[in-house]
């Protein structure tokens, strides 16, 4: 069987932050059936926005047995659920999103090689580029097949 690399951005900015983000990946690995191949830093950083607390952000890379990035997106977003996250996504008038504080947030970066542009799933995710909380953890783990594939993050 195949297997593809996925890399997530987590963040925190309620309660326990740290601990947030571990138990968070306590639960990737035992919903994934693998521990992570690799964790950057914690960085702290401000909200981006909206106003609420600071934010404890991470990237992980997990390597996982070939399944559909949608199977993936909706054992995250039933991790954020169990975690206490109740938030669904909420959009303004002009269709711009409206953030709020979370106890966690778990978000899909890249699957692979994949470009994915469905309703509910976008990969490359969006925006990336432009948000450092993303992009300096990532930038830590990365790993040089990634940086071939999707240049244009990392050049």
């Amino acid at each position: 069987m195949a297997f593809v690399n996925v890399y997530f951005s987590l963040g925190s900015n309620i309660g326990d932050r740290k601990a947030n983000i571990l138990e968070a990946l306590r639960r990737m690995d035992e919903a994934f059936g693998s521990h992570y191949q690799a964790f950057s830093k914690l960085i702290e950083t401000e909200p981006m926005g909206f106003s609420g607390g600071k934010f404890l952000n991470a990237s992980v890379l997990y390597r996982l047995y070939t399944t559909s990035a949608i199977d993936v997106l909706h054992t995250v977003k039933s991790i954020e659920r169990a975690m206490g996250r109740t938030d669904p996504p909420e959009y303004d008038a002009s269709g711009q999103r409206i953030y709020h504080s979370r106890i966690i947030d778990i978000d899909i970066l890249f699957y692979g090689n994949e470009r994915i542009d469905l309703p509910e799933l976008t990969i490359p995710h969006k925006g990336i580029a432009e948000r450092p909380f993303v992009m300096i953890p990532l930038m830590e783990i990365a790993k040089p097949s990634l940086r071939k594939a999707f240049p244009e993050y990392f050049d």
